[in-house]
Parts: C-alpha cells; structure tokens; sequence
C-alpha cells in the first residue's frame, strides 16, 4: 500500500517516532529533535547532517501546530517569547553551517554531560517544587545557544532553553508553551539554512512518516500541559532531560 508515493510499510516506523516523540515533546517542552535524532543516527546509521535536516523540516510544521495549540491554551508568555526568538535563531543557523562544513560532534559528549546534569538537578528540585516563580535573567544568552546546539548537535533547544529557565524560577507551562512557541521560527530558519548547504535530500520517505506522526500528536502536548500538575511536570522534564542525555552521551563514546 502507498500513500503519496511511499510505501505505507517502510513509514510507519517513523510515523510511530515521529508521533510518541513530538507527544513527549509538546508536553514538556523538549526531546523531539533529541529522540528522532538518536534513533536516525544510531538506529538507522544516518549521517548526523542529514539526520538533523529532516528533522528540522519535520519541526517546521510539528513546532507551527504545536504554537497554535500552546497559543490557543494560553501557555505561552510573549515576552519571554520576544527576548527568545532572535538570539535563538542567530545561534540556530550558525549551527546549521558549522554542521554542515565541520565536524562538531568532539563537543557533542561535554553538552550530554551538562544536560545529564541539569536533568538531576531539576529533579532534585522538583522535590521541593513550590509555587514561586521568579522571572527569569538570562535569556538571550540562553536562546543563542540553545538554537546553536540544537542545529549543530542535531536537538537541543528545548533540554537547553527549557531546562535553564525553569532553573531561573520560571513557569514550568508557559516555559514549556513558551519554548515550543519560539521553536517554530527557529526551525524554519535552520531548515532553509540545511536546503542551501545540502539542497532537497532530506525529503525522503523518513521526513514524511515523521511528519505525519508528529502532526496528529502536536496538538494532544499542549492539551497536556496546561492539565499536568507543575512539580510533575518539572519531575517529566527533568526525567527525560537526564535519560536522553546519558544516553546520548554513551552513543557518543562507544
């Protein structure tokens, strides 16, 4: 059976990655780009610069439907949104470049490392979550890199940004709704960045069967949280945060 030119056989893997992790993703603000590109690169031995494009694309449209609904359900705090999205996409298609000219994956296992251990450290708190919430400083500086890592090391925005502004006393659901928000016009920038360099390849039967999945679980991540308890959504991102960096950083030194 085919369904716009693919065999429905060959996408349905993807059309299952692409929805369980923009479901995790749209939820709690992060592991999209850190999920698909895990099992693109390790599972199916893609390389990391084609592997990251097709998922940038893919994040074109999940992260598009993903705002609305956030926007919708008012999760989303505009001027923390305003201080994010330039600085995020500057860094975002300086890594898409780097990506795609230099290898960028020697510092791939320090950041898998900081992330493992802000994932700790987020759980730590959330044991101790209260309901006063500070705004956070450091922003700007935090979107910059945030999109750098994101583009050059395949998935990163929201482990980055998401993590740290919740360290900072942040709203753990307009962070989430926030973050998600913003990465919609960081991921467009970063995709057209990928076409120039590396031109259409990343459209391929794997782009598509993300795409698919990623658009039907979009809108049910937002729904989420706006209904998850703050101390357990804290606990959430901090638990996958510290799972997908470990492993992550044992792929990276195998």
């Amino acid at each position: 059976m085919e369904i716009f030119g693919f065999d429905l056989s060959a996408i349905l893997p993807f059309i299952a990655i692409g929805f369980g992790a923009q479901l995790v993703d749209g939820a709690i603000g992060m592991a999209f780009g850190v999920i698909t590109n895990t099992l693109l690169v390790s599972v199916m031995g893609m390389p990391p610069a084609q592997a990251s494009a097709r998922v940038h694309i893919v994040e074109m449209f999940t992260t598009a439907a993903s705002g609305i609904s956030h926007v919708l359900h008012k999760n989303v705090d505009w001027k923390l949104f305003s201080r994010l999205a330039i600085p995020g996409i500057i860094g975002g298609v300086l890594g898409a470049y780097v990506l795609t000219n230099i290898d960028a994956a020697v510092a791939k296992p320090f950041v898998m490392v900081y992330l493992s251990g802000i994932g700790i450290y987020l759980l730590y708190r959330a044991w101790g979550y209260t309901h006063e919430h500070r705004q956070p400083k450091v922003i700007a500086p935090l979107g910059f890199i945030g999109g750098f890592l994101d583009s050059a090391g395949g998935g990163g925005w929201g482990p980055v940004v998401t993590s740290n502004l919740l360290i900072q006393g942040s709203s753990p659901r307009t962070t989430v709704g926030t973050v998600n928000t913003t990465e919609f016009f960081l991921t467009t920038a970063v995709s057209i960045t990928f076409i120039t360099q590396i031109g259409f390849e990343a459209f391929t039967a794997a782009t598509f069967g993300l795409l698919i999945g990623g658009l039907f679980a979009a809108p049910l991540g937002a729904y989420l949280t706006k209904r998850i308890p703050p101390q357990r959504l804290m606990l959430m991102v901090g638990a996958i945060l510290t799972i997908t960096s470990m492993f992550s950083l044992y792929k990276s030194l195998v």
